[in-house]
């Protein structure tokens, strides 16, 4: 297998999801519970990302083995079309998901035992949202485990690893003697999980906007997502109220003083969404509508994190 072909079995232009819930939970850390660990956080991106690409190579496999349509199965499919073993897709997705284990361990031992459970159960959804009998993303739930396990989960995992001290720590577990307590700060979670509000609901519209465009394919392929359910008239709807939430979960955060006043400037990529919700609507279901959840996805996402800079730079100024 060449590079050219593992990149695009792995799809390495989309790890952009994920690397932005770990820019927002690092740059939080730093601005919210003042509290930062490079070691950790660099450790914990390399095993993040080798994860991460081992999920999308699973989906990849997994689409090529379930494929009802020979034209998808060897045409589309970059494992029919390029004519790579399946068996060394296999052997490579192993090898993947074992150099990730044994760094999540590794760093769940320097930082606490936490983040095995944390680990476990993004890894779990991870992992069967595309392997197995009845894969999570064939389910109507595919957008709520995809959003929620990247939005929400590489977030309090990267928050978690920066937060080690005991003043700081917004969850912990103790294991002794055979028993377990879990502690935790409420209001401090309840700021963690506002602040992973936004990512939630950008990387599902990633996963909505994909079900939306391959209705009529999926179904073909026996794969009933939330959009067979609810209708594409009602999903269009979802895909507009889940963008929009985005920006009340900043201005939320700004009134509880979750965020500092620069958070507002996301604002200024308002009139941009809307344009591209627009013409998401009106191009459906062309193969081309999907780049506008991309395009809202790295502008919004994009301004977050700069905005979560500007805020660290404005604390340092003061």
């Amino acid at each position: 297998m060449s590079l050219k072909v593992f990149l695009e079995v792995v799809e390495i232009k989309t790890k952009i999801a994920s690397v932005f819930p770990f820019l927002v939970g690092a740059l939080f850390s730093a601005t919210f519970y003042h509290s930062f660990h490079w070691g950790y956080t660099l450790l914990f991106f390399v095993a993040m990302l080798i994860f991460d690409l081992t999920t999308t190579a699973i989906n990849n496999y997994m689409d090529f083995e379930k494929a009802h349509s020979k034209t998808y199965k060897y045409q589309e499919n970059v494992i029919g079309r390029e004519n790579v073993s399946p068996r060394l897709v296999r052997q490579m997705i192993v090898g993947m998901l074992l150099v990730a284990a044994v760094l999540g361990f590794i760093l769940a031992y320097l930082t606490g035992w936490l983040l095995l459970v944390l680990g476990f159960v993004c890894c779990f959804i991870g992992v069967f949202y595309t392997y197995g009998p009845i894969p999570l993303s064939r389910m109507p739930l595919g957008e709520v485990f995809s959003g929620v396990t990247m939005g929400l989960g590489i977030t309090a995992m990267v928050v978690y690893i920066n937060t080690t001290s005991p003043d700081v720590m917004y969850l912990n577990l103790d294991i002794a003697s055979g028993k377990f307590a879990l502690t935790g700060n409420f209001w401090l979670v309840a700021a963690l999980v506002l602040a992973a509000v936004p990512l939630i609901c950008t990387i599902a519209n990633i996963m909505l906007a994909n079900n939306l465009r391959d209705l009529e394919t999926d179904i073909k392929n026996h794969r009933y997502t939330l959009v067979y359910y609810i209708g594409r008239e009602h999903g269009i709807h979802l895909f507009s109220y889940l963008m929009y939430a985005s920006y009340v979960a900043i201005l939320a955060g700004v009134l509880l003083q979750v965020f500092a006043w620069p958070l507002l400037l996301v604002f200024l990529t308002l009139p941009k969404v809307r344009q591209n919700l627009a013409a998401h609507k009106k191009e459906l279901p062309a193969p081309h509508s999907f780049v506008y959840a991309l395009k809202n996805m790295v502008l919004f996402n994009s301004a977050y994190v700069i905005c979560l800079a500007l805020s660290l730079v404005w604390q340092w100024l003061r």
